[in-house]
């Protein structure tokens, strides 16, 4: 097992993406603080499901990542079980509706701009002052190929996530001194809620942009997030990998 022992916290883990690398922790033997805004049965039975199956403790901690101090409380929570935190996957995010940037409000492009990039960089200041401690850790930031690509009508996400490429270049270099890794997934047209809020005829056009004509399945970007967050990637740090489908055209 890649992860046997290694303890976690996944942001956003009670769907989509988020979801399958909790998954795909759990099956490889990490214990994982599964974060997510809201609390429900359905996820605590997820949680008590794979902590059985698979023999590790995933543990489920509930805070919105836009208001601080609940975010404080949420990590001093964590913390307080369990001060060895080795992998961070800064996974929660949104995207409002496709629109031309003209019909997009300031304020609703900062409020993109708070969950997809400043709350994220909030936890990673928290959860990185105990990595640095220990002098080791991975960090797996999600963007997207929009960051990379731009897309139509969707400047507030695509300069979030653009932003959050940027950040872990250079979230890279100030913590490569503590033996920390920070690299970046960045999913293409992937089959989530999130994934399907591009009306069917941009889906389309995207269709034909890809080798492999199809959506991702969640589980496939969650792989790439396991290997970042894995011994697999000892010498890899500051990078963005695409899982796209091979966008080339």
């Amino acid at each position: 097992m890649l992860l046997k022992g290694k303890n976690a916290i996944i942001t956003g883990s009670n769907r989509g993406i988020g979801r399958a690398t909790l998954i795909t922790f759990a099956k490889e033997g990490a214990n994982v603080f599964a974060h997510a805004r809201k609390e429900t049965e359905e996820f605590r039975e997820l949680c008590s499901a794979l902590s059985q199956e698979h023999n590790v403790c995933i543990e489920p901690v509930y805070f919105d990542m836009t208001d601080e101090e609940a975010m404080k409380n949420g990590v001093k929570e964590v913390l307080s079980k369990n001060k060895n935190i080795d992998i961070l996957v800064n996974n929660a995010g949104a995207v409002n509706q496709v629109r031309l940037f003209q019909m997009t409000s300031i304020e609703e492009m900062k409020d993109e701009f708070d969950i997809n990039f400043f709350a994220q960089i909030q936890l990673t200041q928290m959860i990185s002052k105990v990595m640095m401690r220990r002098k080791k850790g991975s960090i797996v930031n999600i963007s997207s190929c929009a960051g990379l690509d731009g897309n139509t009508g969707m400047l507030e996400y695509v300069s979030s996530k653009a932003a959050m490429i940027g950040a872990t270049k250079r979230l890279a270099i100030e913590l490569g001194n503590y033996n920390i890794r920070v690299n970046s997934v960045a999913p293409g047209l992937t089959d989530t809620e999130m994934g399907n809020i591009m009306n069917p005829e941009m889906q389309e056009e995207n269709y034909k942009k890809l080798v492999i004509k199809r959506k991702a399945k969640p589980s496939e970007v969650a792989d790439a997030v396991l290997f970042f967050a894995s011994d697999m990637s000892t010498f890899i740090t500051g990078q963005t990998l695409r899982v796209d489908g091979g966008m080339l055209n």
